[in-house]
């Protein structure tokens, strides 16, 4: 046996990385149903660990992510009926700090569309976003001590939006929404000062001491975009603007970009790198940028060919 413990051996001087790597596609193609269906599941473990005589430097780590999406969508003659849930969470353990939330989101969108012409619908749609778990602001204090701010949790904030409006799809891999009328409630739960950070007076547009706030009369545009750019390549993105015409001003008026590339480098592996850039004046008066980057498992089922 040499001086390193079996232990060590293992870990022996390198940064360490596990992933699952395995993936799996169903395809039941169901030709007598009006209803697309597709589900698809992932999960990603990442872990990196040192020698305590690593020169390089290194903090020992193991964290994951994971995200379910299920479609389904009915289409007859000039009615259609589009539905989906989209959940995805991730965290982190870095030596020394514990573990903290890395990705939060809690999705979920009904849509009803009459075709008025071969590229038109008038659509109606209801959508629901929100987290699952507390997030928190990282900081040390004067002391050198880092401390944990509350700054959100589940239903801290949610919005809850009822969509009016027009859709132009001129390909199945894009389409495009504007509702003129979109009115939306805003949800801060136990809104009793527990965001202080965000907002002394009113985190997220809502007034302290009371949890939610009505925007009425605004304005939502929504761009979906979902195709492969490349053999087992594939480009999804999602643009939101939402303008409130009672307070409209170029300052008040959010953004959100969602953006997913996703790379099939074998019958195992899949590559996945996304981000978020959202701005939202109620929140913050800068823009907010999130990226991921994930290797590991991912299933999908679908009932129909692309």
């Amino acid at each position: 046996m040499s001086r390193f413990s079996q232990k060590n051996l293992l870990l022996v001087g390198f940064f360490m990385t596990f992933s699952i790597l395995a993936s799996a596609q169903v395809v039941k193609v169901d030709s007598t149903s009006n209803w697309k269906k597709a589900f698809k599941a992932g999960l990603n473990i990442n872990q990196a660990s040192f020698t305590s005589n690593w020169k390089a430097g290194g903090v020992n780590s193991i964290g994951f992510n994971g995200f379910l999406n299920y479609k389904a969508n009915f289409k007859k003659d000039k009615n259609s009926w589009d539905n989906e849930l989209d959940f995805l969470y991730g965290m982190v353990n870095n030596q020394g700090q514990g573990y903290r939330k890395t990705l939060d989101r809690i999705f979920l969108q009904t849509q009803y569309g009459r075709e008025l012409s071969p590229k038109w619908s008038f659509t109606t749609s209801l959508s629901f976003l929100s987290q699952f778990a507390k997030g928190y602001s990282y900081a040390k204090d004067v002391n050198g001590v880092e401390q944990a701010t509350l700054i959100s949790d589940i239903f801290a904030p949610a919005f809850i939006t009822s969509a009016w409006g027009f859709e132009y799809k001129p390909a199945d891999f894009f389409k495009l929404n504007l509702s003129p009328f979109s009115p939306r409630v805003t949800i801060v739960a136990d809104n009793n000062g527990r965001f202080d950070a965000v907002s002394a007076t009113n985190p997220y547009g809502v007034t302290v001491g009371e949890n939610t706030r009505f925007e009425w009369l605004a304005f939502q545009m929504v761009a979906d975009f979902n195709k492969d750019i490349a053999e087992n390549v594939n480009l999804k993105w999602r643009y939101m603007m939402f303008a409130n015409y009672e307070t409209l001003d170029a300052k008040t008026i959010d953004h959100r970009l969602d953006l997913n590339l996703t790379a099939k480098v074998n019958r195992f592996i899949n590559v996945s790198l996304g981000g978020i850039l959202l701005y939202d004046y109620d929140q913050d008066s800068g823009v907010q940028l999130s990226q991921a980057f994930s290797l590991g498992v991912l299933y999908t089922f679908q009932n129909f060919e692309k």
